[in-house]
Parts: structure tokens; sequence; C-alpha cells
């Protein structure tokens, strides 16, 4: 049996760190996507299937303020009384860019039924996000939340990657639904939505 020469001896010496750095690399990506669910964008790569929270099990109200894409003061107290959908989006989200049309035509549908309040994460300014708003014919408004902290009212629903992501409240302000990933159909936004309207109605 031949036994390695001094050169391919160095060169698998030099070749051990490099290998064990990049199995470790693998090891690491795979953790993070096999844990997180987040793609290489950080944006869910779940199947946006239905979360429903029965009443008596809806936790406290949620308080969020902050500013619009236009600078305007913006209060989700102030949408109660009827449910509220809570459209977490961001203009750089392939996802976000598919599902538009199916979320502005629910809006539409739903009409005065409900209110729809936009959460704009990591854009790097309200021109991107007023951009899409523009290009998808978007009419309710949006927190601008370009550091995501908006989300963190959310917690126990929704985490920092959270996106795309929809959370409807009930008339109280209260979690009552949640779709997390991209919305499989206009049909099924509206579908939860009336869901959650004939929960309330009904005490």
């Amino acid at each position: 049996m031949s036994t390695p020469g001094p050169r391919r001896t160095v060169l698998r010496r030099r070749l051990a760190p490099v290998l064990a750095a990049g199995l470790a690399c693998l090891l690491l990506l795979t953790g993070c996507n096999s844990l997180s669910g987040t793609g290489d964008q950080g944006f869910v790569t779940t199947d946006g299937s239905v979360k429903e929270v029965s009443t008596t099990h809806r936790g406290d109200a949620i308080a969020l303020t902050g500013r619009d894409l236009d600078g305007h003061h913006l209060d989700l107290a102030s949408l109660r009384g009827k449910p509220v959908v809570v459209v977490v989006w961001g203009s750089w989200c392939t996802p976000c860019r598919a599902e538009a049309p199916d979320v502005v035509a629910a809006a539409k549908e739903l009409g005065d039924s409900a209110q729809f309040v936009g959460i704009n994460i990591r854009d790097g300014s309200t021109d991107q996000a007023r951009s899409f708003v523009r290009r998808f014919g978007v009419r309710y408004p949006s927190f601008y939340s370009p550091d995501g902290q908006a989300l963190l009212a959310f917690q126990g629903t929704l985490t920092p990657n959270s996106i795309p992501s929809f959370v409807v409240l009930d008339d109280q302000g209260r979690v009552a639904a949640s779709i997390i990933g991209q919305l499989p159909s206009r049909t099924t936004l509206v579908d939860v939505v009336k869901d959650v309207s004939r929960g309330s109605a009904h005490g």
C-alpha cells in the first residue's frame, strides 16, 4: 500500500479547514431553513394555511399606532367595530406582488363589512411602497415599519419573518384568525373574514 506523498499531505491539510467551513455553512443553512421556514429573500414559505381562534381563546385587543406611507398618524384602535384584515407586505416581496390582485379584490368584495390595513416592512423608503400601492390599486392605508417593529404587537401570531401574512381581528380588535404565507385565493380571505364576522355577531 502506497503512502501519500508530502505534497498530497500538505494539500489535504490546507483543504481541511475549507471543507469543514463549507460543511458547517451547509448545515447552518439547512438548519435555518428547516427551523424558520423562510426563503433566502426573508419571507415565509409556508402554504398559506388558515388558523382560526375561538372567541373564548382570543387575547387582548391589539394596540398599534404609527405613521402611514404619507406620514399621517394611524391607530389600529380607531378601526374597531367590525373585522379588520391586517396585511403584512413589502414591495420587494415576490409573493406579496403575486397575491396583491387577490387581496385588492377581496377588500372590494367585502366592502363596508370589514376594514383593511397594511403593515409595510423592510422597504428602504416610502417611495417604493407607494409605487406598489399605485401599481396594484391598493386603497387601504398601511403602517410604514421599515424595521418591522410593528409586528411585535402581534407576538404569538407573527414573527419578524411573517411576510406575506394576514391577521384578521374581530370587532373588538382581538386576533381571530391568521393566514401565514402567500394567500391561497381571494375566496379564502373573504370566507375567513365572513366567519369572523358571524362569530362576532353571535357574541
